[in-house]
């Protein structure tokens, strides 16, 4: 299977641990969305598209990003990292998960685990989540990546 992560880590690298993690268990290339080529995400089986939480979406890069892609098919996958958990009502997964099928992907899946954030009201008491993700959920996330290798279905 040849796979590629796209991923937008600018606070801590938080994100980019987990996709690393992640492209482990696939044998992906991360890259980051000015590093991505158009071609090759065609030519690819399955697709990553993560970044940390700012504002509860996406960042701009990564959501800009996804919005310039020509109409494609093909397997995709969401993650986040983020201070603040997701809210089951509204998850801040959702809007790229709908863009990314506005695109023609089959979104198979979300990830999303808690991070080191340093946002302005946390700031001032030195940062919330201090040691996340921790190797748990680094073990989480690989073994998410890996349900999507083996083809066990839609995982959240």
């Amino acid at each position: 299977m040849k796979a590629v992560i796209v991923c937008t880590s600018v606070s801590h690298g938080n994100t980019r641990r987990v996709a690393d993690r992640m492209a482990e268990a696939l044998g992906a290339r991360v890259v980051s969305p000015e590093q991505a080529d158009t071609a090759e995400l065609a030519d690819t089986d399955l697709v990553g598209f993560g970044s940390g939480i700012f504002y509860g979406r996406f960042h701009r890069r990564l959501t800009d990003f996804v919005k310039t892609l020509p109409g494609q098919r093909g397997r995709a996958f969401v993650f986040a990292t983020s201070g603040l958990p997701e809210v089951p009502p509204a998850p801040f997964t959702r809007p790229l998960v709908l863009l990314l099928a506005s695109k023609g992907f089959e979104v198979d899946g979300t990830f999303s685990c808690r991070a080191f954030d340093t946002w302005l009201p946390f700031k001032v008491v030195g940062g919330i989540n201090k040691q996340r993700p921790n190797a748990g959920d680094l073990a989480t996330a690989r073994a998410f990546a890996e349900r999507l290798r083996d083809g066990r279905g839609p995982v959240s």
